[in-house]
């Protein structure tokens, strides 16, 4: 079974293109990825609000959350 850090989920940002264009280019000095950026400036960000032990944290209620987009009717 794959743990926490080894299962992915999709986040789509919507940033200004020369904005992305830069991140782009600091990444590849640093001869890093964007996703790896991201996935340690989120880690750092949940770190920094929960701790260390955030694995331990509760999931989520489902359903809708504040930000979210509400389920299309049909």
């Amino acid at each position: 079974m794959a743990t926490n850090e080894q299962r992915t989920a999709r986040l789509t940002v919507l940033i200004d293109p020369r904005k992305k264009a830069a991140f782009e280019r600091l990444c590849a000095a640093d001869d890093v990825t964007p996703s790896q950026v991201v996935r340690r400036l989120i880690r750092e960000y949940v770190e920094a609000r929960i701790g260390t032990n955030w694995r331990d944290a509760p999931e989520p209620a489902r359903g809708h959350q504040r930000g979210a987009r509400p389920a299309a009717r049909r």
